[in-house]
């Protein structure tokens, strides 16, 4: 008998947690860090595992038995088609070097599908928030993506994967392809957050590659349900469980689409 979710308790759960999160990073954010490597230059800090905790603990405290797919930890295996995807810290890099762009990201997965997600950024006192079908809204006013188009005179963004010294899918081609057809490119450090800058309509258009599901997963509802559109490199529908993500107003997506297209061919 499929289980009865209550999306409104869901959201104000992650809006709690995410504002939790993100008071306990900015209230540590000028301290010293205690810094660890997942590879040669991925860091975590210990604010990335304090947050991760308090999410996690504030989640089960009102869902128990739910499963978590997040960044830092293994938790104990709950029903796995009742699944929060969490990236406690996205922007790890930015935080421990003090410059102000990172955000909490939440995102609540039913049987594979992705109903519910905040994005919240603690330095702007921004929330992101979005269920599937009612809209997207920030700090509760609805949210657009924009019309701009062409291509030639939209502001895009994209990231680069830290193994970028050793994989040759290192985007640096289309970087340079986009740069040249678009009016900006940047590169700021967030993928939740630069997700949710074009569900409301502050960036045209986002790629990039090898992200993980807690990047993406709150990030790509906002997108969807502000009225952008969101596929894969090929144009093919997206999962937040797939390895190229491409996200943008709709107005540019076929122009973007054609330039990744030449750099998926190469």
């Amino acid at each position: 008998m499929p289980v009865e979710i209550d999306i409104r308790k869901v959201l104000d759960t992650a809006t709690t947690a995410a504002r939790e999160a993100g008071a306990l990073q900015k209230e540590r954010l000028w301290s010293e860090h205690t810094l660890s490597y997942k590879g040669e230059v991925d860091l975590v800090t210990e604010v990335d595992r304090a947050c991760e905790e308090l999410i996690v603990n504030r989640i089960s405290g009102v869902f128990p038995g739910h499963s978590f797919l997040a960044e830092e930890n293994q938790y104990p295996e709950g029903d796995p088609g009742l699944r929060w995807i969490v990236d406690p810290l996205d922007g790890t890099t930015n935080y421990a070097h003090g410059f102000p762009w990172f955000c909490v990201s939440i995102a609540f997965e039913k049987e594979g599908e992705i109903l519910a997600g905040v994005v919240y950024h603690c330095m702007m006192d921004e929330l992101f928030s979005a269920a599937k079908g009612e809209g997207a809204f920030l700090n509760g006013r609805r949210i657009l993506v924009s019309q701009r188009a062409p291509l030639r005179q939209s502001l895009i963004a994209t990231g680069f994967p830290y193994d970028i010294a050793r994989d040759n899918e290192n985007n640096f081609e289309n970087f340079i392809e986009l740069q040249l057809a678009a009016r900006g490119v940047r590169r700021a450090g967030a993928a939740a957050l630069d997700l949710a800058c074009v569900a409301a309509g502050r960036l045209d258009g986002y790629w990039e590659c090898k992200l993980k599901p807690w990047d993406v997963a709150a990030g790509t509802l906002l997108v969807q349900e502000a009225g952008g559109k969101v596929t894969n490199h090929a144009g093919a529908p997206y999962s937040v469980y797939d390895h190229r993500i491409l996200a943008s107003n709709g107005a540019i997506h076929k122009e973007m689409l054609s330039i990744l297209g030449r750099g998926a061919a190469r």
